[in-house]
C-alpha cells in the first residue's frame, strides 16, 4: 500500500466515525466497531479474520480496563458519597487562607480528580466557589478557573481516571511511568491554566455567585465529615503501590536489587488490580462502615458506580478492537514505516489525532480512545520504552482537551452552573481548556528529550 493510500484509510475511518456519532447519532461503541469493520474491508482482511480481531482486541483490552476503571469508580463513589471531597477543600481553603484561595481549589482539583470524575466533582464543589465568590466580592473565575483547571488535568493526566487507564492499555504503557509523568506535567500545566488565567479572566468577566444568601462559607461540619488526613491516606493508597511497584521493577531491571520473595510481594500489591482493591477496601472502611453507614447502602453505592463506568468500559473495548484490525491487517506496521520516513515524532501525531477527534465530536473519552487506537501499531514498531509510552498518553489525552465548545457537555455544564452566556464559556471555560491542550503537549515534548 502506498502512504497515500494509508493516510486515506486512517483519515477516511476518522470521518467515518465523526459521521456515524454526530450525524447518525450512534452510541460511540457501535460506532467504534463498525468503523473496525470498514478499515478491515478496506484492507482486505478475510471476513472471519475481522470477527476473529473484533473478539480479541475486545478481550485483550477489556480485560485489564475493566477490572481498573470498575475499582476506580467504586473508590470514587465511596469518596463522593461521604462529602470528602467537600472536607478536602474546607481543609485547603482554611490553611491556604482566602487570599491564596485560588491555589487552595486548584489543589483541591488536582486531587479530588484522582477519584471522582471530573462532572461530579465541579458540582460537588462549585458550592465552595459560589460562597469564595460572594464574601470576596471577585469575579466567581477567580475561584472557578483554578478549581476547573485542577480536574481538567488530573481527569486527562492521571489514572486511574478512566481515559489515561484505557489510553495506557491500548499503547501499553505502564500505569505507574504514567502517574508519574501526569503528575510532573501536570502540576505546572494546572498552575498556568488555572490560578494564573484564573487572574487574568476574571478581570475581564464579571460573575456573581447566584446564592445571594449570608454566610461566606456554606456550613461546615468537621465533626461529621471525614478528616483531611483520612482522605488524603486513601488516595494517596493506590498511587503510592502502583508507583511503588514500578520503581522496584526498574531497580529490578538495572540490577540495582536481585530479584526476591519481597520485589514479588511490591509486584503484586503494586499492581493497579491489587492497589485498587486494596484502596476500596480501605475507602469502604474509613468512609463509609466506621461512620456508620448500612452494608445495604454501601453496596447501593457500588452498584451504582459501575452503571457510568460500564458504558466507558465498552467504549474502551471497542477502541481495542479498532488497534487489533489495524494491527491485524497489517496496516500498523506500515503506518510504522511511513512515519519512520516523516519527521513528524509520535507524540506530536498522538497529540493532532486526538485534538482533531475533539474538536469535531466532543467527547475527550472517545477522542483518546480513536487516537490512542490509531497510534497503537505505530508505537510498537518504533520500539518506545516505558517512560516514551507514558509521555505519548500524556501527548493523547493533552490533545483531547483542546477547543471544548458547543458538542461538549462540559461547555454547557460549566455554563450553566457559572450563569454564562456561550460567548463567555468560550472565553473562558474553552481557552482553559486550549492552554491546557497546548501545555500538555509542550511539557511533554520537553520531557521527551530526558527519556
Amino acid at each position: 500500500m502506498s502512504t497515500l493510500f494509508l493516510t486515506f484509510i486512517v483519515l477516511s475511518a476518522v470521518a467515518i466515525l465523526l459521521i456515524l456519532v454526530l450525524k447518525l447519532k450512534l452510541n460511540a461503541f457501535i460506532a467504534l466497531l463498525l468503523t473496525s469493520i470498514y478499515v478491515g474491508l478496506l484492507t482486505g482482511m478475510p471476513l472471519g479474520s475481522i470477527t476473529r480481531s473484533i473478539q480479541e482486541g475486545m478481550a485483550g483490552t477489556l480485560g485489564f480496563v475493566a477490572t481498573v476503571v470498575g475499582l476506580g469508580a467504586i473508590f470514587g463513589q465511596m469518596l463522593e458519597s461521604s462529602g470528602g471531597a467537600e472536607s478536602l477543600a474546607h481543609y485547603l481553603v482554611k490553611r491556604f487562607g482566602k487570599e491564596r484561595a485560588p491555589w487552595a481549589m486548584v489543589t483541591t482539583g488536582f486531587i479530588v480528580a484522582i477519584p471522582i470524575f471530573l462532572d461530579v466533582a465541579f458540582i460537588i464543589l462549585v458550592p465552595i466557589v459560589y460562597a469564595l465568590s460572594r464574601d470576596t466580592k471577585l469575579s466567581l473565575l477567580y475561584y472557578a478557573i483554578p478549581l476547573l483547571a485542577g480536574l481538567a488535568v488530573t481527569h486527562s493526566f492521571i489514572p486511574p481516571t478512566p481515559g489515561p487507564v484505557a489510553v495506557a492499555d491500548i499503547i501499553n504503557a505502564p500505569l505507574g511511568w504514567v502517574i508519574l509523568m501526569g503528575f510532573i506535567l501536570g502540576i505546572p500545566t494546572a498552575v498556568i491554566a488555572g490560578p494564573l488565567f484564573g487572574k487574568y479572566i476574571s478581570k475581564r468577566i464579571y460573575l456573581k455567585s447566584p446564592d445571594t444568601s449570608a454566610d461566606a462559607l456554606p456550613e461546615f461540619d468537621p465533626e461529621n465529615s471525614p478528616s483531611f488526613r483520612s482522605i488524603a491516606l486513601i488516595i494517596s493508597v493506590p498511587l503510592l503501590l502502583i508507583l511503588l511497584n514500578t520503581v522496584s521493577g526498574v531497580a529490578v531491571a538495572k540490577g540495582v536489587v536481585s530479584k526476591s520473595l519481597f520485589t514479588d510481594m511490591v509486584e503484586f500489591i503494586g499492581h493497579p488490580f491489587s492497589a485498587l482493591i486494596i484502596a476500596t477496601l480501605v475507602a469502604t472502611y474509613l468512609l463509609c462502615i466506621r461512620r456508620g453507614m448500612g452494608r445495604d447502602k454501601v453496596l447501593e453505592l457500588s452498584s451504582r458506580a459501575l452503571g457510568p463506568a460500564g458504558i466507558i468500559i465498552l467504549i474502551t473495548g471497542a477502541g481495542g478492537v479498532l488497534k487489533q484490525v489495524l494491527i491485524d491487517s497489517g496496516i500498523g506496521g506500515m503506518m510504522a514505516e511511513s512515519m519512520a520516513n516523516s519527521a513528524l515524532p509520535p507524540i506530536l501525531l498522538a497529540w493532532m489525532l486526538a485534538a482533531l477527534v475533539r474538536v469535531t465530536q466532543g467527547s475527550a473519552t472517545v477522542a483518546m480512545i480513536t487516537a490512542a487506537s490509531i497510534i497503537a501499531p505505530i508505537i510498537g514498531e518504533f520500539g518506545l520504552n516505558d517512560p516514551q509510552r507514558a509521555l505519548v498518553v500524556i501527548s493523547i489525552a493533552s490533545g483531547a482537551t483542546l477547543l471544548s465548545h458547543v458538542n461538549d457537555s462540559g461547555f454547557w455544564l460549566v455554563g450553566k452552573y457559572l450563569g454564562m452566556n456561550e460567548r463567555q464559556t468560550l472565553q473562558s471555560w474553552t481557552v482553559m481548556e486550549t492552554i491546557i491542550a497546548f501545555c500538555g503537549l509542550g511539557f511533554t515534548l520537553l520531557a521527551s528529550l530526558f527519556f
